[in-house]
């Protein structure tokens, strides 16, 4: 074994796929792109969240207290990377990168039709938002497009690189405890 850096501790345990968030404020829908999230409980859906101030989307979630977590696939890299790369504050993001909004069913921020899913969330808790930039979301609806060509998604890996989602393995014959959530 060999010391790792802990600034770099990211590149080991990433949560999951890089996301967008739709946000929307004073008519504006923005997208940033999102790297640090987890599930955090099934029923209802929670997941955490970190958005800090540096990010434009932050003060439209706070204000609002609603967005879309937007799944896009492994097709959308460089969009997706580009996307974190500017700010709401001096672009529309949906217009620069060719992204088209839906209206979502329950938040008023939009869908992000090209992704592989959608999930419409609410904020259930800011306790943590102060000091860690923690925000805890509800999924109210959540979308998924199954006849989308690409279907894998990708994984920031803290340096720049990225990991695409690959070959699934089935163990829920092994799963006697947790059947609840196999359907």
């Amino acid at each position: 074994m060999e010391i790792f850096p802990l600034n770099k501790v990211v590149r080991l345990i990433e949560p999951g796929p890089v996301v967008m968030v739709s946000t929307l404020q004073q008519g504006h829908a923005n997208l940033m792109t999102m790297g640090f999230h987890m599930m955090m409980q099934h029923d209802p859906p929670l997941i955490g969240a970190i958005v800090g101030p540096w990010d434009h989307s932050y003060h439209a979630l706070r204000a609002n207290k609603e967005c879309v977590i937007a799944i896009p696939g492994v097709d959308l890299i460089d969009k997706v990377v580009d996307i974190g790369n500017c700010s709401g504050n001096e672009v529309d993001k949906f217009a620069r990168f060719g992204f088209t909004p839906r209206k979502a069913k329950h938040v008023a921020p939009p869908l992000v039709v090209e992704c592989l899913a959608n999930i419409e969330c609410r904020v259930a808790d800011m306790q943590l938002v102060d000091q860690y930039d923690f925000f805890i979301l509800e999924a109210v609806q959540a979308w998924i497009n199954p006849h989308r060509k690409e279907q894998r998604t990708f994984h920031h890996k803290g340096d720049g690189t990225f990991s695409v989602s690959g070959r699934t393995l089935n163990r829920q014959d092994r799963m006697v405890r947790w059947k609840q959530f196999q359907d």
